[in-house]
């Protein structure tokens, strides 16, 4: 076969390509998503970014879990997210901002692919369809924080466990769910401490509302759980 018959080789990365972020995207720019990806690999503990670093880029996480988060002055912890393989994080700063607006921690040993900003802004330019999957998930985490204040300004803790239940039952679409977070990491979403969640989730155990074996929690009365988060139940 004569060299100028042969086909270029593509590379292009399967995580990629089954990442949400860049699902359904046609093969050509999975390979350009690929040419500008740079995997790293952080250990458990190990900070990503902090809160006012220069943003130059963002990140999808491959394997292990980041832990996102602010600090008050008083040095008060307040997760906002804990990011999963597949999910995108810091990517708020490619379309707004030059800093980014929290921190991001290694749970545990965790692989991620960085995506510079200015690289992953060419190709935008190129094909703006690239950036709507990206949106659409801002948006999705835009509505999770504005849950999230509501229930940190608006709601007793065990409104904010039981609508934190239902939330994960209804994204994964099933009645069971398994805890991936230590209970310290749990407490600190729902703005409290790890003794009162333990208290609340014994309280849901004593009304049938759930069952835990081990890490996880299986919803035996989602009705009853809604009425806690309306506050037309009680756990008294």
């Amino acid at each position: 076969m004569k060299e100028s018959d042969a086909k270029p080789f593509k590379i292009i990365d399967p995580f990629i390509g089954k990442a949400p972020l860049f699902n359904g995207l046609p093969e050509k720019q999975l390979e350009e998503l690929s040419h500008i990806a740079t995997n790293s690999l952080f250990k458990r503990g190990e900070t990503i970014f902090s809160e006012g670093d220069d943003a130059s880029g963002f990140y999808v996480l491959r394997s292990g879990r980041v832990k996102i988060f602010k600090l008050s002055f008083e040095g008060k912890e307040q997760t906002l997210h804990i990011i999963v393989p597949g999910e995108p994080f810091g990517e708020v700063p490619v379309f707004a901002g030059e800093t980014f607006p929290a921190h991001a921690e290694a749970l545990e040993e965790s692989r991620t692919i960085f995506f510079s900003k200015k690289a992953f802004m060419e190709l935008i330019k190129k094909d703006p369809s690239i950036a709507l999957n990206m949106l659409a998930i801002l948006s999705r985490r835009l509505k999770q924080f504005t849950r999230l204040v509501e229930n940190l300004s608006l709601k007793e803790v065990p409104q904010r466990l039981a609508s934190y239940f239902l939330f994960v039952s209804s994204r994964e679409n099933k009645d069971s769910l398994e805890l991936d977070m230590a209970k310290g990491q749990l407490a600190s979403i729902l703005g409290t401490i790890p003794e009162t969640l333990s208290r609340i989730l014994s309280k849901m155990v004593n009304h049938d509302l759930i069952r835990v074996q081990g890490r996880t929690i299986k919803l035996i009365d989602k009705k009853g759980l809604e009425e806690v988060v309306t506050g037309e139940r009680t756990l008294l």
